[in-house]
């Protein structure tokens, strides 16, 4: 019998139910990538998390309910907070070896501190489909490098009040669509829809911010952010554009704590 330990936490939020839960499992060492999934499919959040010691940094993985990723913020921030809070770690600093590279998380106080590399986007013309699916006002449109699309849209309301066009979605060749605008009471907000990975809205999205925080530096001129996402659940990140990379700055707080039994 394989049991693992298994945290949920709300992650770029300070209250539970808010922000972006995720599954975190510490293990000793890898599981078969097929039982991983599994584990995600069955946990059926945004992602899943695993990580495994490696001398004094961890190696860590991220998987939706159907897919592996190569980058991800709020599980990242949730593996921090499980590590500091409730398995001992006691250094200030801990570096994560993933897919996309090392990224280094510190603490200040009750908040985390994530740095992450920089996603490029380059702008394109909107065709008729991307017009199905953000609608007819689109400021501008950007393909990121990770397979997503950035619509720019014309002001915070449409933002709110878009609704997702999953079907038009799934006919494109990318996974990760947002959306996002100035925002009125911060610097800007987003939302992020990706039903290809069975997941039609995600709660808060660290990875994205990785594109949103460059371009919207470059916009409003200046380089630290206060952003929002505006999902149902909420969440909100202090982001600051270092050229090559993004820090991004938010609160977790632990909603369950258990074991998965296999």
């Amino acid at each position: 019998m394989l049991k693992i330990p298994f945290f949920q936490v709300d992650a770029f939020s300070k209250q539970l139910f808010c922000g972006n839960p995720a599954a975190v499992c510490p293990l000793k060492s890898w599981l078969p990538d097929k039982l991983m999934q599994q584990i995600a499919n069955e946990n059926n959040l945004s992602e899943t998390v695993f990580f495994v010691p490696d001398g004094e940094k961890f190696n860590i993985r991220w998987f939706t309910p159907n897919t592996e990723i190569n980058l991800c913020g709020h599980a990242t921030l949730a593996t921090a907070h499980v590590l500091w809070n409730h398995l001992g770690y006691k250094k200030e600093e801990i570096s994560f070896l993933s897919k996309s590279g090392e990224l280094v998380v510190n603490k200040s106080r009750d908040k985390i501190i994530l740095d992450f590399p920089t996603i490029a986007y380059k702008s394109i013309a909107a065709s008729s489909l991307h017009i199905d699916i953000f609608g007819d006002k689109i400021y501008e449109l950007y393909q990121l490098s990770n397979n997503g699309l950035m619509a720019v849209l014309e002001d915070e309301l449409s933002v709110k009040k878009y609704v997702i066009q999953k079907t038009q979605m799934l006919q494109q060749k990318e996974q990760i669509f947002c959306i996002t605008a100035k925002g009125t009471d911060c610097d800007f907000v987003s939302r992020v829809f990706a039903p290809a990975m069975h997941i039609d809205e995600d709660p808060v999205t660290g990875s994205l911010h990785c594109s949103l925080t460059p371009y919207w530096s470059q916009k409003l001129n200046k380089s630290k952010l206060y952003a929002k996402q505006l999902s149902s659940r909420g969440g909100e990140l202090w982001c600051e554009d270092q050229q090559n990379r993004v820090t991004m700055v938010g609160n977790a707080i632990t909603f369950l704590i258990g074991e998965i039994v296999i």
